[in-house]
């Protein structure tokens, strides 16, 4: 098969896969390297010391994969339609608010297992070849290749974004070392003089346009980081107990969004709306039961407890809120206890 004819194959099989969009890509990252090292040396990783380790190899596929010569790129919608809103989520002090990519099934699972369904395809065609397929699990440079792969451009919070589809979406790769011809990289920033992101960011993570401190970012805290939430920020934290998606709620971009039909990203266990108490009340074998599956579940139970100790210390008080927090306030944990004796003072 022509080369041509089979990436434009590729990119049929990938929408009849369930991706929206697929695009190819090189593997030169040269100028997005030099963006990536500036950021490490000021430290904005935080502890998330793999960023550090992997270095180059995120920036450099064929050091990740040798023999790489194309990256393909794929996005997937998430968004669910049947859910409570973000907003009025948000709004309700009583209700956990949980990143709206993380109420269904987990989908670094959801996006694997389609990217290799479409290698498989591809290798159905021609026969064997060489590939490794990545969802957010490994040193991947996954925006930039997959704005220079037509995906869409950059924005100022640092997500993906595309004209007719926003930004509620998932990307996934698969390097190859088939010399597929590559796509036009996305023309431009539009963006404009739009500061909308930067300035609803409850505690100022997005510090520059395209930069975001991840010391200071909701989903870090709340995902990625497992010690003791700095104070300065747990105000602000208000009732967001697994990630945060303020950048993307208020993006104008999102009025162009479309809805999933996935049914893997369905909120499962009513977790659109579920209310603080009761996740609170949850036992750790509720907890593994409930997160079964989903993305939540990596943070351990006692980080799910730690995180919405600090929402319960900025909902209303309440007879229900209170009770329920001195009900962990002897936890064997130590983490949790910290947490919960600063909610409970928030209530005094």
């Amino acid at each position: 098969m022509e080369t041509e004819t089979l990436a434009t194959a590729i990119k049929t099989w990938g929408k009849e896969l369930g991706f929206q969009q697929v695009g190819i890509t090189g593997i030169d990252l040269s100028e997005d390297e030099d963006h990536l090292l500036n950021w490490l040396e000021q430290g904005m990783h935080g502890e998330m010391a793999y960023m550090e380790r992997h270095g180059i190899k995120r920036s450099r596929p064929d050091r990740l994969r040798p023999g790489t010569l194309r990256v393909i790129s794929a996005r997937m919608d998430y968004l669910p339609a049947k859910t409570k809103s973000a907003e009025a989520v948000l709004e309700d002090g009583e209700r956990a608010f949980i990143s709206r990519y993380a109420l269904g099934r987990d989908y670094h699972k959801v996006m694997r297992a389609r990217l290799k369904k479409l290698a498989q395809q591809i290798e159905a065609a021609i026969g064997p070849f060489g590939y490794r397929v990545f969802t957010d699990s490994a040193p991947v440079l996954e925006k930039a290749l997959a704005r220079n792969a037509g995906l869409g451009w950059i924005g100022k919070h640092s997500n993906l974004l595309h004209p007719e589809a926003g930004s509620w979406f998932f990307i996934g790769e698969i390097y190859t070392d088939l010399p597929l011809p590559t796509d036009q990289k996305f023309a431009g920033e539009h963006c404009g003089a739009c500061t909308a992101c930067i300035d609803i960011c409850p505690t100022r993570a997005i510090v520059g346009p395209y930069r975001v401190d991840a010391r200071r970012c909701i989903s870090y805290l709340t995902i990625e980081y497992r010690g003791v939430i700095p104070e300065e920020f747990r105000a602000a934290m208000g009732n967001r107990i697994y990630g945060c998606d303020d950048c993307q709620v208020v993006c104008p971009w999102n009025r162009f969004a479309q809805y999933s039909s996935e049914p893997d990203y369905q909120p499962r266990h009513q977790l659109d709306e579920v209310g603080l108490v009761e996740c609170f009340l949850w036992s750790e074998d509720e907890f593994l039961e409930k997160t079964a599956g989903s993305a939540i579940r990596r943070i351990s139970y006692e980080c799910w407890l730690r995180n919405v100790a600090v929402a319960l210390g900025n909902a209303p008080t309440s007879a229900a809120v209170v009770n329920a927090l001195n009900r962990r306030k002897d936890h064997r944990s130590a983490l949790v206890r910290e947490h919960v004796n600063w909610a409970l003072a928030q209530h005094e």
